[in-house]
């Protein structure tokens, strides 16, 4: 794996362990695709540092638990404003 690879995935972890946020919002501040953060943090970690793994894999099963309120709280919000436009 070429170093910079290395860096990224570290940082991205580490990233994600303070700060809490999605792999959407990692791939935003990072400027790669969800599916780089994805395959980071979830390949590429476990052979890097297995206890930094093990702390986002955490975080990230509390993500896809939730992801179904995300989503309606979304749709929610995006309906109220179509409404206010009217």
């Amino acid at each position: 794996m070429e170093i910079s690879i290395i860096e990224r995935t570290i940082s991205e972890a580490k990233y994600m362990i303070n700060t809490g946020k999605t792999v959407r919002q990692i791939a935003l501040v990072f400027g790669v695709s969800k599916s780089t953060v994805h395959k980071d943090l979830k390949d590429r970690l476990k052979y890097l540092d297995k206890d930094l793994y093990l702390r986002t894999k955490r975080i990230m099963k509390y993500h896809l638990n939730v992801r179904h309120i995300r989503g309606g709280e979304s749709t929610k919000k995006k309906y109220k404003k179509l409404v206010n436009k009217m």
